[in-house]
């Protein structure tokens, strides 16, 4: 694909556009739906760094002994919950002795009175959740349910809710709809009702859908309500209090403060020593900031101080795939290439040896997203985000730039490319 000269200063507007976004944040509808992007200034930090809450969930009822397993549901039901807000440093434990669950995690960024009784309801309610006939009679316990989620059917264009149940659950659900047929099921979470779809025909497998006219945040609403009430007992939490920060804010301005003069001095030795190579990574390097900025705060990914140094790590890893492809370049044009040539294949030299790296880091950001707790999510989401963006900017955005510059006459001389061709003899 040929690349325009103007393609460079397109790169360069849509980096400017998506810095102002991470900066300032950005509302916007499409259709009937609001979207809303939150900046910079609206990022969702870790409890090293602005504090948060701590609450204590018991049962509702008094007279409810739960065993061990059922409060551990209880933990998996509520961790299920703090990760479809995104929130992953917390800390939540068990109490089986005092048949409590304890909770630890951040204060939204929006956060303004620091409330704990107002923070706490963004986990939603922690109630239990049955399946009933139009009379009111239980057919079927939430804890029966084993996921839920709001999925899109392209042949209808709109969005739906797909269940699915354990072993037990099934032969209830198939029982409970086979009588139902014609009428309508309600879910309930404790004494409301959340939902009442109509019965079509007995449903068997152990997967059902509920269908309707949602929007992909009803979908979403409902779905998360199902996944969140799969617990045998209802929990409340009264005893709650505020966490001071373990760090406090200013170990994030001195590790934003060394992030951003370590940036400013790789763009320096960049600009003088690779010249414009170096010129295109500044930009390059300043697009993966910025999406990594927006990959934490579009989500509300809780950033940490160790989500922080991966944010930094990853940033020498795109000053890596920079350096390595500047050299490739140098090296083309000293063994006589033109400059266009030597472009093309600098970069295609350069792809395996950044690829390699990356991939190898990606395994690693995965394995602790995935597998990791509290601050080694933010950690490897961070890393991971950064890895991609690395491909991205420090590959794709890069080559695209200086192929483009590479076109303008007065910028086809070898020195500018750090490199002079060697005279053959």
């Amino acid at each position: 694909m040929r690349v325009k000269k103007h393609t460079f200063f397109i790169v360069v507007i849509v980096i400017a556009a998506l810095a102002y976004v991470a900066a300032f944040g950005l509302e916007f509808s499409l259709g009937k739906n609001d979207f809303k992007i939150q900046g910079a200034n609206e990022m969702r930090y870790g409890i090293d760094i602005r504090g948060g809450i701590e609450a204590i969930y018991e049962p509702s009822d008094p007279s409810i002994k739960p065993t061990e397993e059922q409060l551990e549901a209880a933990r998996a039901v509520i961790e299920t919950r703090l990760d479809l807000n995104n929130i992953t440093d917390r800390d939540v434990t068990v109490d089986v002795n005092n048949a409590m669950i304890i909770v630890r995690f951040p204060w939204a960024s929006t956060e303004v009175d620091f409330d704990p009784q107002k923070a706490i309801a963004e986990i939603g309610e922690t109630a239990m959740l049955t399946f009933r006939d139009p009379d009111g009679n239980v057919l079927l316990q939430g804890d029966r349910v084993v996921k839920s989620a709001a999925e899109y059917d392209p042949n209808t264009k709109s969005y739906y809710i797909s269940l699915e149940f354990d072993e037990e659950g099934a032969k209830q659900f198939e029982e409970a709809t086979s009588m139902l047929v014609g009428k309508q099921m309600a879910i309930y979470m404790d004494e409301t009702a959340i939902s009442a779809p109509n019965v079509r025909e007995a449903i068997s497998g152990g997967k059902a859908s509920i269908t309707g006219n949602f929007t992909v945040e009803e979908a979403t609403k409902l779905a998360n309500q199902i996944s969140s009430g799969a617990l045998p007992f209802s929990l409340k939490s009264e005893n709650n209090s505020a966490i001071s920060p373990t760090m406090g804010k200013s170990a994030l301005d001195v590790m934003m403060k060394a992030g951003i003069i370590a940036f400013l001095l790789v763009c320096l030795f960049m600009l003088f020593y690779y010249r414009l190579p170096g010129f295109v990574a500044v930009f390059a390097l300043s697009l993966q900031v910025i999406g990594q900025l927006l990959a934490l705060s579009w989500p509300q990914f809780t950033l940490t101080l160790p989500g922080i140094a991966a944010v930094i790590l990853s940033i020498g890893m795109g000053v890596d795939a920079n350096i390595i492809s500047s050299e490739r370049i140098k090296e083309e044009i000293r063994e006589g290439k033109s400059v266009g040539a030597a472009i093309e294949a600098g970069f295609h030299k350069a792809f395996s040896s950044v690829f390699d790296g990356n991939i190898t880091v990606a395994i690693v950001a995965i394995i602790l997203w995935r597998y990791g707790s509290g601050t080694m999510i933010s950690f490897g989401y961070s890393l991971l985000t950064g890895v991609l963006l690395n491909f991205l900017a420090g590959v794709t955005a890069s080559r695209l730039m200086i192929r483009s510059l590479s076109q303008f006459d007065s910028l086809k001389k070898p020195w500018l490319y750090g490199a002079r061709r060697v005279k053959n003899d």
